[in-house]
C-alpha cells in the first residue's frame, strides 16, 4: 500500500463479519478486495485479542479470488514453488524480492497493456484477416481442382468455360485442356 496514512482499521468478530471503522459499516472479503485494488490501506484487528490479522486475511481473499472460475492467477508451479521456499535458506529473500518483482510490474502495467493492445489490437486485425482471405482462397482452389465439375460459372465469369461440343473428340480435347489447367494449379499451389 502506498498511503504513507494511518491505515483504516477493519475489526473481526468472532462471528467472522468485518466491521470497517471508517464507514462504521460490516463488510466482505469483496469489499476488502476492492479496498485492495483501489489503493485503500487498511488493516485487519482481531476484535478480542487485538492481533493484527492482515495477512491471514489478504491470504483468504486470495485463496478465495483463486476459487473462482477464470480467477486463477498464480500457477501451479509457482505456488509449489514457493511452497518449497518455506524453511529453505532462501526464504528471507522471497518476500522483497516478489514484492520487488511485482512492483515493478505495477509499475510497467500500462506499458504492458498498450504493447498488448498492439499486439492483438485493432491494427494487426487487418492482418489476420488478410492472412484468414488467402487461406480460404486457397481452399477454394484446391476443390475446385478436385471438384472441377462441380464449380457453377457465375455470371462474369467466362474463363476456362467449355464451349458445348459436338462431337466426342472435341470432349476429349476440353478434358485434356482441363486436365491441363489443372495440373499447372496443382504446380502453383506446391510452390506457394
Amino acid at each position: 500500500m502506498t498511503d504513507k496514512e494511518q491505515p483504516t482499521i477493519i475489526k473481526k468478530y468472532a462471528n467472522r463479519r468485518l466491521y470497517h471503522t471508517g464507514t462504521s459499516t460490516y463488510v466482505t472479503l469483496d469489499d476488502l478486495a476492492v479496498m485492495v485494488k483501489r489503493g485503500d490501506n487498511f488493516a485487519v484487528i482481531d476484535a478480542k485479542s487485538g492481533e493484527d490479522i492482515t495477512r491471514p486475511v489478504l491470504t483468504q481473499i486470495i485463496f478465495e479470488q483463486e476459487a473462482k472460475t477464470g480467477q486463477n492467477l498464480l500457477p501451479i508451479n509457482f505456488m509449489r514453488q514457493l511452497i518449497g521456499f518455506y524453511g529453505d535458506s532462501m526464504q528471507a529473500m522471497v518476500p522483497s524480492y516478489l514484492e520487488h518483482s511485482i512492483q515493478m510490474l505495477t509499475e510497467n502495467q500500462q506499458k504492458f497493456r498498450d504493447q498488448m493492445s498492439n499486439a492483438f489490437g485493432a491494427q494487426n486485425f487487418g492482418v489476420m484477416e488478410e492472412l484468414g482471405q488467402k487461406n480460404m482462397d486457397m481452399f477454394r482452389n484446391a476443390m475446385s481442382m478436385f471438384l472441377p465439375f462441380s464449380k457453377m460459372p457465375s455470371s462474369t465469369d467466362t474463363t476456362n468455360t467449355p464451349e458445348p461440343t459436338k462431337s466426342g473428340d472435341e470432349d476429349i480435347d476440353v478434358l485434356k485442356k482441363e486436365l491441363a489447367e489443372m495440373q499447372k494449379r496443382l504446380d502453383r499451389l506446391g510452390r506457394s
